[in-house]
């Protein structure tokens, strides 16, 4: 080999462990070795094989009845928390939009909560709060359908303009205690109408979720329909007269009103009564 051409060879050497570097900051965790593009189109072919069985797993042997997780275990145990969350890169964006709203709604539910669960455990030793973690929301990618996500673009990007479907806030869970709890099994598609009156129900009758003082004429309800309220307005609106507070508050409400007892619905139908929305507790959902 004459002495240009062992030059040029280098040059290439030296750029081929260059590029990467050159991708940035946000791109770090997720740095790959180039693939052929025909092991690309063979690794998407098998989207099909997609399915929540190791999650189901995850969710099974670490997270209580009661919505606490053993991030301790998990974070011991996590190969298979892993392994899901990885395969989520291996779904075309034609296997998704294949899949019908009930479906795509419950996909972007789990990838919120198992990204969220890997998010705490990346921690090492485990923070206090999900609020600790530098960038959880807006920083940290995870690749997903042809994409990378961040846990707000799934929320805020894609859940919520996507799909008219409030009933999402009871099921993301933001690992805070006064969020609403982690369910322990998978949401699926078949089972989504069923899984989200569930949640809905266990969050608006928890202590985070609404609470009634009719000694003193006074409700508070969770910061969530504070944040998102809007989401509500659409379908819950109702005229002054019914219920209290502005638009927002009274449209929540109305909401609410579906999912506490008999008198709790009269009595907040009626209207006289103070409202504000509770402290949120964002210390970790860890088990003790």
């Amino acid at each position: 080999m004459n002495l240009t051409k062992l030059n040029l060879t280098r040059h290439f050497v030296i750029l081929g462990f260059a590029l990467p570097l050159l991708t940035g900051c946000g791109s770090l965790p997720f740095l790959q070795a180039a693939t052929p593009n025909n092991t690309i189109e063979e690794t998407r072919s098998q989207d099909s094989n997609f399915t929540y069985n190791e999650y189901a797993e995850v969710l099974k042997t670490h997270v209580s009845q009661d919505g606490f997780v053993d991030y301790k275990g998990l974070q011991l145990n996590r190969q298979k928390l892993d392994r899901f969350n990885q395969s989520f890169a291996l779904v075309s964006q034609e296997t998704f939009d294949s899949w019908n709203d009930k479906e795509q709604i419950a996909f972007w539910i789990n990838a919120y909560n198992a990204f969220t669960l890997q998010s705490i455990i990346d921690q090492n030793p485990l923070k206090g709060s999900i609020r600790d973690i530098l960038g959880v929301w807006k920083v940290r990618r995870f690749k997903i359908v042809e994409d990378s996500k961040t846990l707000d673009n799934i929320e805020h990007q894609t859940l919520r303009p996507n799909y008219n479907e409030p009933r999402i806030h009871a099921a993301i869970n933001c690992a805070a205690i006064s969020c609403p709890i982690l369910n322990n099994e998978p949401y699926t598609g078949e089972k989504l109408e069923e899984q989200l009156e569930e949640q809905t129900q266990r969050w608006i009758n928890s202590p985070h979720g609404i609470q009634i003082d009719r000694e003193n004429n006074k409700v508070a309800i969770s910061a969530i329909f504070d944040w998102f309220g809007s989401d509500w307005e659409k379908d819950f609106a109702v005229e002054e007269g019914k219920f209290t507070g502005n638009g927002k508050q009274r449209a929540t409400l109305n909401f609410i009103s579906q999912y506490v007892s008999d008198g709790d619905r009269e009595y907040l139908e009626a209207g006289e009564y103070d409202i504000r929305y509770l402290d949120y507790d964002w210390n970790l959902n860890i088990q003790k």
